[in-house]
């Protein structure tokens, strides 16, 4: 009998070793790249899947950089968008931040995009800072 509680509790034990924990990469910065007609694309029409009136967008400023994240490559792409819902007083549009996929098909994932209110603009200008790519967003 005590072979046995020794042997469970031995074998309770095998799955409490210490690991450590996995550093957070999204902050990692990234190397800029320019924005070519093909990426500008992808960007603008993902971008657009997120708006209300996707017609009348107007893209502003635009910056991409490119780094791998555990051993996946991702292209980051910090910019502003504009439509006709855009307050009047966003002068460069919404800011936005997203992600894309080059080595599963150019996959598209729009991370953050600022709204009518500033401090959204600013979290996602902050967002893009430290990811290497300043952009910054207005605050009236």
């Amino acid at each position: 009998m005590r072979k046995t509680v020794q042997l469970l509790l031995a074998a309770s034990l095998c799955g409490c070793a210490a690991t450590t924990p996995v550093p957070d990469s999204s902050g990692q910065p990234v190397d800029s790249i320019p924005i070519s007609l093909a990426l500008e694309e992808i960007i603008t029409a993902g971008v657009r899947q997120h708006l209300k009136d996707p017609v009348s967008a107007k893209f502003g400023t635009m910056l991409a950089g490119e780094r791998t994240v555990n051993g996946r490559q991702e292209i980051v792409v910090c910019g502003f968008v504009d439509d006709k819902r855009a307050s009047v007083r966003s002068g460069d549009g919404k800011a936005f931040i997203a992600k894309i996929y080059p080595d599963a098909g150019n996959s598209f994932k729009l991370v953050a995009m600022g709204g009518e209110s500033p401090n959204a603009g600013l979290a996602v200008a902050g967002a893009c800072r430290s990811a290497g790519l300043a952009i910054e967003a207005k605050t009236s």
